[in-house]
């Protein structure tokens, strides 16, 4: 992000083998980041399904803010480091670190609202996330993530409010005599580093802690509860139920899931809070922190910008895919496979006059049954008669019975209940309730 981008420190300018080697590595960097970035929003772009999903709209604008990033700010930072001067006049200076200021800004606000949504969709009623996270919402969400930054951006950074108290400093380090060098100086008052450290990270970090803490707790309950139904139901049979691998592959995906959360924390941390606390502290001490030291912790947040694509989009199963598709040039082996097959045609449904799509009902139940709200959402799509038969037909009794009972106060049909009274009977056992459902048999 900002400060002290130029290196005031490095009276002596690298060797021929150091400016090699440091080009290399920036230049890694930058290309990772412009490569990863253009993958993930090409991927979103290309696949439906992918656009179909609420929290890609935040990771792609999050890609295009990494992809500006690694575009507008990397390049010119990295040939001040390589060439120890910057040659491109003060103007130029302004806009470039106003850029820096801004980009970055937005894009640590992009993870925190990804971090929200994400709380939203697995921590409450889905209701309650379709409230919330409406299209209206989402663009006011996006648009603040751009807006806000402006504010301590372009500006502060052209009216000169960060400067207040400290020009003079700012004009001795801006030239280096001994090399006959001049840099590109971003410097800040104490006012200005305390409200752009809080504003740009440190309420965003709170927020995302907060809300990656509460998606923990939840993934946590939800791999609780899915043991409790497996070890429930399996007394009530003398064989190992197929149910039984279901239920410990959902197990391993809520721990899958924690692990990918504390990940992405764990990066974010190392790669902004190094340069969030030096920014704070240095006005404090007078200005004492080393130049290298600033641009260490200064490249250490640009590589968080070429990690978002690996972090939100690479560890996903469907993004994957989708990538796998676009780099093999449409391969058919990569294409999402019917979950229908082929020789079931799709069967649709209708809930509260619009119609919805058996086998993407059917998808939300084999690949994300444990989160309670998506579950409540194939739920109300299966209760008719005809919905409910296919989808049970695919999944398997076991399967279908676990899941359908675990979320929600029963709501069995009779009818299926009757067919299905030994499958019906363990799940009652395990929830109370179930038995206004299945008392009948």
């Amino acid at each position: 992000m900002d400060e002290l981008d130029a290196n005031v420190s490095s009276k002596e300018g690298f060797g021929s083998v150091e400016k090699a080697v440091l080009l290399a590595f920036l230049s890694a960097v930058i290309l990772t980041a412009i490569l990863g970035n253009l993958l993930v929003m090409a991927a979103v772009c290309r696949d439906r399904q992918l656009r179909k999903i609420k929290t890609n709209y935040f990771i792609v604008s999050l890609a295009f803010v990494d992809l500006l990033v690694s575009v507008l700010v990397m390049p010119f930072g990295a040939i001040e480091l390589v060439q120890d001067i910057w040659i491109y006049g003060e103007m130029f200076c302004l806009v470039r670190t106003s850029l820096d200021v801004l980009l970055t800004t937005a894009s640590i606000f992009h993870l925190c609202c990804i971090s929200l949504d994400r709380y939203y969709a697995i921590c409450c009623q889905p209701l309650v996330y379709r409230n919330k996270m409406t299209p209206l919402r989402i663009a006011l969400m996006l648009g603040g993530c751009w807006v806000i930054p402006m504010f301590i951006s372009f500006l502060p950074i052209m009216q000169g409010w960060n400067n207040i108290g400290i020009i003079d400093l700012i004009e001795k380090r801006k030239f280096n005599q001994n090399s006959n060098s001049t840099y590109c100086i971003f410097m800040v008052n104490k006012p200005y580093a305390i409200t752009c450290s809080v504003v740009a990270f440190y309420i965003p970090f709170l927020l995302m802690v907060l809300a990656y803490y509460r998606i923990y707790v939840t993934a946590k309950e939800h791999a609780h509860q899915i043991q409790m139904l497996q070890r429930a139901g399996a007394p009530s049979e003398g064989r190992p139920q197929p149910a039984d691998q279901h239920s410990t592959h959902r197990m391993r995906t809520e721990t899958k899931a924690a692990k990918t959360l504390c990940i992405i924390m764990g990066c974010f941390c190392l790669c902004w809070a190094p340069f969030f606390v030096t920014n704070i502290v240095d006005p404090f001490i007078d200005y004492t922190v080393p130049g290298q030291v600033w641009t260490a912790f200064l490249w250490l947040g640009y590589i968080n910008s070429g990690l978002n694509p690996f972090l939100y989009a690479f560890l996903n199963k469907s993004f994957r895919r989708a990538f796998l598709i676009i780099l093999c040039c449409d391969d058919e082996r990569y294409r999402r496979p019917s979950i229908l097959g082929q020789t079931v045609p799709c069967s649709t449904t209708t809930i509260n006059g619009s119609t919805h799509v058996l086998s993407d009902v059917i998808f939300i139940w084999t690949g994300h049954s444990a989160l309670k709200h998506k579950l409540e959402y194939a739920v109300s799509l299966i209760r008719t008669p005809q919905g409910f038969s296919t989808v049970y037909q695919k999944l398997g009794p076991t399967s279908f019975f676990q899941a359908y009972c675990l979320v929600l106060p029963p709501v069995i049909p009779l009818h299926s209940c009757k067919a299905n009274s030994m499958l019906c009977v363990p799940l009652c056992i395990s929830r109370p309730g179930c038995w206004s459902r299945c008392s009948v048999l």
